[in-house]
């Protein structure tokens, strides 16, 4: 057996190390059996599983994994100044006017509520590289509820991101209808209506929640614009990042091209779904030597 402890980083042999996990926790059972309390490295899962099952990596699975994934985060974020600059381009095309006067941006702002403080911190230097200006708070998914609507009021975000960790629990054939067999779904739903009762608009407030395996359908009920996980996979850490910068910047007068949006996610639309909703982004002008 495997000499695992808090902190090492793992794989499942039984799942044919598809995913590199932190240990988070180690339990002793009545029987003597050990397990272990599991993390996604990079997807929002929460997993656990005997210690037998478990493999720690080695320095070159772990460098591969990370160049794997930098590699992924890279590309998206290729895309998306890609997709800004042609933008930009057909709005200067439009301008009859001579550019005597220079526009500036003001994307619309986001508070990002994550149940994991690492990936928080990830999703806030993803922020900043885009261009956006975010308030981060490390929340634990089942206090979300009772502390968003104070959040809310002290922020006044235009875009609120609910996300952490969940995924499907139980053995067996499960009832995906049933929103006790998700581990953290009731909390995302109940903190979106929470959110609800301070915004009703989903044009005002638009909201992504969710994480690995979500209850997709009954967080869009409850009154979310965009969540997870359409197919019940696993979503990248950077998802909600990704989803709320296509609604970031996303012209006032125009709708979020919905497709855009899931495509411009890491996992696509088997991971993230959503509904038509408001784009956030204005132009001003004139931009001054002193902004």
């Amino acid at each position: 057996m495997a000499n695992i402890s808090v902190g090492d980083l793992v794989i499942r042999k039984s799942h044919g190390g598809d995913i590199v996990f932190k240990v988070t926790e180690i339990i002793r059972g009545e029987s003597e059996d050990m397990r272990c309390v599991l993390k996604g490295m990079h997807l929002r899962l929460v997993a656990d599983a005997p210690v037998c099952d478990l493999e720690p990596i080695d320095a070159e699975h772990l460098r591969n994994e990370i160049v794997r994934m930098e590699g992924m985060h890279n590309d998206s974020l290729k895309r998306v100044m890609a997709r800004r600059s042609m933008e930009r381009e057909k709005i200067e095309m439009t301008r009859a006017e001579p550019k005597k006067y220079t526009f500036f941006d003001l994307p619309g702002r986001v508070l990002h509520l994550d149940g994991d403080d690492e990936y928080l911190k990830m999703c806030l230097k993803t922020y900043g590289q885009l261009n956006i200006e975010a308030i981060g708070r490390a929340v634990d998914e089942s206090k979300q509820p009772e502390q968003v609507l104070a959040l809310l009021e002290e922020y006044r975000p235009d875009i609120l991101v609910l996300t952490g960790h969940d995924a499907l629990i139980g053995g067996g054939k499960k009832d995906l209808k049933d929103i006790n067999n998700y581990r953290n779904s009731k909390y995302f739903v109940e903190a979106v209506r929470k959110a609800r009762t301070f915004e009703p608009s989903r044009d005002d407030l638009v909201i992504f929640a969710g994480a690995c395996q979500s209850y997709f359908e009954a967080i869009l009920v409850a009154g979310a614009n965009f969540a997870s996980s359409p197919t019940r996979i696993f979503i990248h850490a950077y998802d909600p990042v990704f989803i709320a910068e296509k609604v970031a910047f996303t012209p006032i007068n125009k709708t979020v091209d919905v497709t855009d949006a899931i495509t411009a996610s890491v996992t696509g639309i088997e991971g993230v779904g959503g509904i038509e909703s408001r784009g956030k982004f204005r132009l001003g002008m004139p931009k001054t030597p002193y902004g």
